[in-house]
């Protein structure tokens, strides 16, 4: 079966232009789920590049379903947690007490979403490229 990690990881890019598009525009609430969506093609562009099948949204999991010599950085299993909290409430209106998705998110968030889901694509870069040079 032929790989496709490369549109994977391609799309992660591309949805991580979008966070930033969506962040200067002041749409937070898009700039966080954009970001999810991100760190989520690139951490399912290695699993594919492994061979593994890799299913759902949660980005904790998908990390802890890589192969055991896969060495996470510090603190990114805390940030993909981080990231998995902008999964649904940053589109649906009842996952608040009250108001709009896009009146419960701000600067603050969409920052740091952008910066750990760069921190995410970097990781899956730099173990891409490291398999890529073992023979």
């Amino acid at each position: 079966m032929a790989t496709r990690y490369k549109d994977w990881f391609r799309q992660a890019e591309r949805d991580l232009e979008q966070a930033v598009d969506s962040r200067n525009a002041g749409r937070h609430e898009w700039a966080c789920f954009a970001s999810h969506q991100a760190a989520e093609m690139a951490i399912k562009a290695l699993h594919d590049y492994l061979g593994q099948q890799s299913w759902g949204h949660a980005l904790a999991r998908l990390l802890r379903d890589l192969p055991e010599d896969v060495q996470l950085p510090d603190g990114l299993m805390d940030k993909a947690l981080v990231l998995d909290s902008h999964y649904v409430p940053t589109r649906y209106p009842d996952a608040h007490p009250e108001g709009a998705p896009f009146e419960r998110y701000g600067s603050l968030q969409s920052q740091e979403a952008v910066r750990y889901a760069s921190e995410v694509i970097e990781f899956v870069r730099h173990a891409l490229a490291q398999r890529q040079d073992r023979p």
